[in-house]
């Protein structure tokens, strides 16, 4: 599982991209989504990797995420996650009746995982304290985009 943040804006993005944005629910830039990992989101995440930077959050990062952050999807509207009535009333079917087994799902990647990932709404984060530090150049040549993998929970702290 990792957590994605685009970071780059929508001017002269190639169509196949944008797609795919699109297809990740990233419309905006600082909003970030849970994606599972398997080929096809693998291959996707490079077509993509010069708009977005990912990595692994750690459980921290994902209740911090949901606590302060955490929307839901309930009848199309956009609803605050602030009680476990929320979660329970739309979940129960699944056997999910608080936050804590949200984040359990999100972290094990359960078996419902698409449900939960479908149940929140897209995190819409702060721009990161100090910003960033180049948009346009790899993470390991000293830039943001592409893979950061346990490096994202820092990136996060700063934009919750």
């Amino acid at each position: 599982m990792v957590f994605v943040i685009r970071i780059r804006g929508v001017n002269e993005v190639p169509p196949k991209p944008r797609k795919i944005l699109e297809l990740f629910r990233l419309l905006q830039i600082n909003t970030g989504v849970f994606l599972r990992v398997n080929g096809s989101t693998q291959k996707m995440l490079e077509v993509i990797s010069p708009y977005v930077t990912y990595g692994y959050p750690s459980v921290s990062t994902i209740r911090h995420l949901l606590y302060k952050r955490g929307y839901v999807r309930v009848n199309k509207q956009r609803i605050p996650l602030s009680s476990n009535e929320i979660v329970s009333d739309s979940l129960k079917q699944y056997n999910l009746l608080c936050i804590e087994d949200l984040v359990h799902e999100l972290y094990t990647v359960g078996d419902h995982f698409k449900e939960v990932n479908l149940f929140l709404w897209p995190f819409k984060l702060n721009p990161p304290s100090g910003g960033f530090r180049n948009v346009k150049t790899h993470f390991n040549e000293g830039g943001d985009l592409g893979n950061r993998e346990c490096c994202i929970n820092n990136l996060v702290s700063k934009m919750i």
